[in-house]
């Protein structure tokens, strides 16, 4: 991917992430992540784009941005791959 092509990444419910801008897809069950997303809510870093469905993956961008998706991390993963080729 070149650096002025900038695909949009479908993290669901007709929201979408500049792909470039992502930098981690996690899974939300461990401890760890629990932590990242409380820290992000509390400082106005947490986006939620669920709809209000169960969270399955987390999303961290390069500006430290935490987005909370209802898609499962591996079918993140998969579009991710599928915007890079």
């Amino acid at each position: 991917m070149t650096a002025s092509r900038r695909l949009l990444l479908n993290v669901g419910h007709g929201n979408f992430v500049v792909s470039a801008r992502v930098v981690a897809f996690v899974g939300p069950g461990s401890a760890p992540v629990r932590r990242l997303r409380e820290d992000a809510e509390k400082e106005g870093r947490l986006i939620d784009a669920t709809r209000g469905r169960k969270t399955r993956s987390l999303l961290v961008t390069d500006s430290n941005h935490v987005i909370l998706s209802a898609i499962q991390t591996e079918t993140m993963r998969q579009r991710f791959q599928e915007d890079e080729e």
